[in-house]
């Protein structure tokens, strides 16, 4: 068995599990022969996990000269309607014949006992994700400007696909998608909580009374941001594709554009949890608004709302940020030292800033 920081563990068979407080999320037996069934590599295999998720884990699988991603949920139970695995490679699969950037799919396991929840496994891409350190084929001026430029253009090449019939159409309506994410948000806040905060019903009722018209209907990511994009391994900045699909359905491209800028980084501006990737405060990478203008001159979209969408994305995230925060306070993730106890803090600093971009007074003072 072997545990880590987080409390994640990794055995050899279920035997081995047997006297464990929580079943494990990787066993390696199961893995092997579901890997067998599907012809991926040969041999035994190791693993090591890779990725900064706070939910779903990603393990990295190397068997023989092979090397695959499996990706599943945590550990059960399961909230409804999140951490789809199979959803998401079937999301994968649709995006990746309209050209999208994506991982391939080998193989998807719906079979609960093979480790407990539903699971993928796709290809592993040889390229780099930019988080707290700069890869030196991208660290000069020229390269982070480029860098920046394919954040936005892959963005941009997602909410052109058109969603208006064929497959993608299965994906959800976007016709009330914004009415939707309020009230749905709203709902986790109480399930979700052990504090009272009012800044959360006060800015979901400005959400509401605000909400303004959707432009376009399009693809809509859902946690777009650097984090979850991988780059090629030389220069030029080259995008190999966009990571963790989850969350992805149809709707309003501008809530993605909303949680880009929102969340990202920018010098002289204040750190929030979710402050994953800092190294756009150095020069060299657009600012917030410059994001957005290249945004706005590829869509033509009208960005006069974007502070409503930004304001959506900070109170969003507060939201699902609570929900980490409460399963820390109850001992739910006994290991977790850092983020958790963090957000004692963090989720008010979001409430704060989002408050901001609807134009109300701090959340903090009411």
């Amino acid at each position: 068995m072997h545990t880590f920081p987080d409390g994640v563990e990794v055995v050899a068979g279920w035997d081995h599990a047997r006297h464990l407080d929580a079943p494990p999320l990787l066993v390696l037996d199961a893995v092997t022969a579901f890997l067998d069934t599907h012809e991926i590599g040969q041999g035994p295999l190791s693993w090591q996990r890779i990725g900064d998720g706070h939910s779903n884990v990603t393990y990295l699988i190397r068997r023989g000269d092979d090397s695959v991603v499996l990706r599943r949920g945590p550990r059960p139970p399961l909230p409804k309607s999140t951490h789809d695995m199979v959803r998401e490679a079937r999301i994968q699969k649709m995006l990746s014949g309209h050209g999208i950037p994506v991982p391939q799919i080998l193989a998807v396991c719906e079979d609960d006992s093979v480790l407990g929840v539903p699971f993928y496994v796709m290809s592993r891409l040889d390229g780099t994700v930019i988080t707290d350190t700069v890869p030196a084929h991208l660290a000069t001026a020229e390269q982070q400007r480029v860098t920046s430029h394919a954040v936005v253009d892959a963005l941009v090449g997602l909410h052109r696909i058109d969603v208006t019939g064929g497959e993608l159409a299965s994906l959800g309506s976007p016709d009330g998608y914004l009415r939707r994410q309020v009230e749905r948000f709203s709902g986790l806040w109480e399930i979700n909580t052990t504090r009272s905060l009012p800044a959360v019903e006060r800015i979901a009722d400005w959400l509401s009374r605000n909400q303004p018209t959707s432009q376009a209907a399009a693809v809509v990511h859902g946690d777009y941001r650097m984090g979850n994009l991988m780059f090629a391994p030389q220069a030029p900045a080259h995008l190999l594709a966009i990571l963790d699909w989850e969350m992805a359905t149809l709707g309003d491209p501008l809530a993605d554009l909303g949680y880009l800028t929102a969340t990202y980084s920018e010098a002289g501006i204040p750190s929030t949890p979710l402050e994953l990737t800092p190294v756009t405060r150095a020069p060299g990478y657009l600012s917030r608004r410059q994001l957005a203008a290249r945004y706005q001159s590829r869509t033509g979209l009208d960005l006069a709302p974007l502070p409503w969408y930004q304001a959506l994305a900070l109170w969003k995230a507060a939201i699902f940020c609570e929900a980490i925060h409460t399963r820390w306070r109850r001992g739910e993730r006994p290991n977790d030292t850092v983020f958790g106890p963090s957000l004692e803090t963090g989720v008010p600093r979001l409430l704060d800033m989002a408050a901001q971009y609807a134009g109300l007074a701090a959340a903090s003072s009411g």
